[in-house]
């Protein structure tokens, strides 16, 4: 018997460190682990020690055995991943994490953002150093992307929280919540404080379709919905509008799948979750009975990953069709069973009729080869255009229509940026002397939560190299200085006061 990787995967490899015969596959080491949608365990090499599923942070490795339905897929899967990558077991050149050689003393660090990539920082400067970390987030409630950014019906992704709140809670941590650089503190007087600063602020802005009437009330970003749909404090409670019955998303990556299976599944499935009361609330209520995922390319280009599909492919109570239009009937019969678009093997395709309303019961529409063209409407949104290569524009009905093609940085005050790739220029983390970035802020929107890990230890790497070195700006005030700057600041702030916490 052996152990198998499950859709959950987050590809952070903390299994791949533990493993005391090397069979999990692709490593940090291989050129693979960048762009794998999981990691996979070789069933053939595999001793059943279970290390792998201790150390798991979001509970997605099982022994073989006990893998029963629908996940008894992924038994096969990982038995593929290395039918097609025959893997080499031999142990790479072990690398050790830097540490301060003796003489340096322990620097005082900001950290800006509570999500994964400040988690895996905080987790790497506390194995590595006695920094003393200053934590500090706009929201105030800390997690970033996990607690907001990940579909409430995703609680083992979730998860990996617990693991970063072990570090938020330490005794050389001080959380600040509440608190923006550029609105209640400058990147100057950060650094003032703190020998060197962090920023792991993610991509807190929304790729732009670049139409006309995308503006539109009942047009919103995906990371809106699912934000909504988390409780985020900056969303009101009645920002999404359900009473449509067709809603259109844009894109066909994970974030589109999770908008699209949050408005299909059944509320009281929903009400299991942590899901938000006010979103469980409205679709209740929802009259959305038909999602439509828009594809600009054909299946073999979907964005999404396979398990994110496969499980997708579970949902109860909603069909699943393709768009038959175009050729895209004979793309998915040609398709090689392990492809992209050969997840889509045993799925109706069938055209559909745009002009009606749509049928009774819950549908999922894939349409492949059509970009939009248009939003049309006048106080909303009432219909978006889309043209393709064979019929060339149709109008489709709906009353929502939701944006998931990705995300983007945005600037930093007091900081440099790069308006054309939504980063803050960087090289391996360093941005200027004492200035470091983290995450999606740090290479731009790409990569999972998994990703995040490997790229905190090159930033945190460039921090101690440069501590090492002398090259860190001694900081002029100390941290009860900077506690009382940040009281006095916001003290007459209307709102909520920022909330500190320790240890």
């Amino acid at each position: 018997m052996a152990y198998a990787i499950t859709q959950t995967c987050c590809n952070d490899a903390s299994c791949v460190s533990v493993c005391p015969v090397n069979c999990i596959h692709p490593t940090p080491d291989e050129p693979e682990f960048g762009t794998t949608d999981m990691l996979f365990i070789d069933p053939q090499t595999c001793i059943d020690c279970g290390a792998c599923a201790d150390a798991c942070p979001v509970d997605a490795v099982f022994p073989v055995d006990r893998l029963s339905g629908s996940d008894s897929v992924f038994t096969e899967l990982n038995r593929q991943h290395f039918e097609a990558h025959p893997a080499d077991n031999a142990w790479a050149a072990p690398r050790f994490p830097r540490s301060l050689p003796e003489p340096v003393a322990a620097p005082r660090v900001a950290v800006v953002g509570t999500g994964p990539a400040a988690g895996y920082t905080v987790q790497s400067l506390l194995r590595s150093t006695d920094a003393e970390i200053t934590l500090l987030d706009r929201s105030p409630v800390p997690g970033g992307l996990i607690r907001y950014g990940v579909a409430p019906d995703h609680p083992s992704t979730k998860r990996i929280g617990d693991s970063f709140a072990v570090g938020y809670r330490h005794p050389r941590v001080r959380m600040h919540l509440g608190v923006e650089v550029g609105r209640d503190i400058s990147h100057a007087e950060l650094a003032a404080h703190h020998h060197a600063v962090v920023y792991a602020v993610g991509a807190a802005g929304s790729r732009s379709l670049g139409v006309p009437g995308e503006e539109l009330p009942g047009s919103i970003p995906a990371t809106t919905f699912v934000g909504w749909c988390n409780g985020r404090p900056d969303i009101p409670a009645g920002a999404i509008d359900l009473s449509a019955e067709r809603a259109v998303v844009v894109g066909n990556g994970n974030v589109a799948l999770d908008v699209a299976r949050m408005l299909l599944t059944d509320p009281d499935e929903l009400a299991k979750t942590g899901i938000a009361d006010h979103a469980l609330a409205a679709l209740r209520g929802s009259k959305v009975r038909e999602v439509v995922l828009l594809g600009r390319r054909g299946p073999e280009q979907a964005a999404y990953t396979r398990p994110e599909f496969l499980a997708l492919r579970r949902l109860r109570g909603a069909r699943i069709v393709v768009d038959e239009h175009g050729g895209v009937a004979g793309d998915i019969a040609a398709a090689a069973p392990g492809s992209v678009a050969g997840l889509l093997h045993g799925l109706p395709v069938e055209p559909v009729d745009w002009t009606f309303p749509p049928a009774e019961g819950k549908r999922l529409v894939l349409r492949f080869g059509s970009a939009p063209t248009e939003a049309l409407g006048d106080q909303h949104v009432r219909a978006v255009r889309v043209g393709d290569d064979v019929h060339g524009t149709r109008d489709i009905r709906t009353g929502l229509l939701v944006r998931s093609i990705g995300s983007r940085g945005v600037p930093v005050p007091g900081l440099p940026f790069d308006p054309d790739t939504g980063v803050i220029p960087n090289s391996g983390g360093r941005v200027e002397r004492g200035t470091y970035v983290v995450g999606w802020a740090k290479r731009g929107a790409t990569g999972g939560i998994g990703a995040n890990r490997t790229c905190a230890e090159e930033t945190v790497d460039a921090l101690l190299g440069d501590a090492a070195a002398g090259r860190l700006p001694a900081p002029a005030r100390g941290a009860k200085e900077f506690a009382r700057l940040l009281r006095g600041r916001t003290a007459n702030r209307a709102g909520t006061p920022p909330r500190s916490v320790s240890a």
